[in-house]
């Protein structure tokens, strides 16, 4: 099968682009830039927010999965959840119509829904209803939980504060609880999402099985580096809500107000997923070590 990705380049895109490839799929990536060639790989240049930078390069595919997300903005670089998550969907969706293409799979977030409190999941809610009112289309949607694997932005952001010094602020009390997934177990639901007739027209959470509290995360985290649990100062909640709208327009401050709210919502799922899926997601522990050990 031919497929079109949006967001291959990304850290979950490599992961499903080597799973597509290795179950002998043909590829087309959309890019801002091409890189160097790979085989069963083409690439074509655009702009997913800019639908007539690529709408024609959809033609001669059979399938298309949708990638682009951002976790945070920047308003000043014209980096926006508005145009990310919901215009870039529209794009695509008119883009696999036009082409005449029934089959699209769509990247969510766990903890996308009608009343969601943070920008984020509001936008990524918007972008699902786009997705569910294409009739036309046989559509399957993905929920991913925190995602971590060798290139992953949080688990490694969090091990590196701990290798310049064994203190991890936590906000709150850390009792909120996170399910991580390997990128590998997501991509293999992306790919067999295009395989098995009974996701179409489904959304589905996809967590691991280790439900972790936050604080228990970073004891696992300095575990896994080899090194002791380290001291978990706590934040009281109320002033951190004052300092971080503040300071969140800093591009090196660490989180947003979007992120703490999420954070404190929890991201965990039932694991009703494998029932259809049929397999068993990577034990994190074991999965954080093959990258952070050393």
């Amino acid at each position: 099968m031919k497929i079109f990705i949006s967001g291959g380049t990304g850290f979950v895109g490599g992961h499903v682009t080597r799973e597509l490839l290795n179950r002998g799929h043909e590829l087309r990536l959309l890019v801002h830039r091409r890189s160097p060639a790979i085989k069963g790989v083409e690439q074509v240049e655009g702009d997913v927010a800019k639908l007539d930078s690529f709408d024609k390069s959809l033609q001669g595919c059979e399938a298309v999965i949708n990638l682009v997300g951002i976790i945070r903005e920047f308003p000043s670089k014209g980096i926006t959840f508005e145009k990310l998550h919901v215009q870039a969907t529209a794009n695509m969706l008119a883009a696999t119509q036009t082409a005449g293409i029934r089959r699209y799979v769509q990247m969510s977030a766990l903890g996308t829904r009608p009343d969601a409190r943070s920008n984020y999941h509001i936008s990524k809610y918007r972008a699902e209803e786009l997705v569910r009112a294409s009739s036309s289309l046989d559509w399957t949607i993905l929920r991913p939980s925190l995602i971590f694997g060798p290139k992953d932005a949080f688990i490694n952001m969090l091990a590196g504060q701990l290798r310049h010094a064994p203190i991890m602020p936590v906000m709150g009390n850390g009792r909120y609880r996170l399910q991580p997934i390997h990128a590998d177990d997501v991509a293999h639901c992306f790919a067999l999402s295009l395989e098995l007739p009974e996701t179409i027209g489904q959304c589905f959470e996809l967590c691991g099985n280790d439900r972790f509290r936050y604080v228990d995360l970073l004891d696992a985290i300095a575990s896994a580096m080899g090194k002791p649990a380290p001291v978990k100062p706590h934040a009281p909640l109320g002033l951190m809500k004052l300092i971080i709208p503040i300071m969140q327009h800093i591009p090196q401050f660490p989180i947003t107000s979007d992120q703490l709210q999420m954070l404190l919502e929890e991201n965990i799922c039932d694991g009703r997923w494998q029932k259809t899926f049929g397999f068993k997601p990577r034990d994190f522990k074991e999965g954080i070590r093959e990258y952070l050990k050393g």
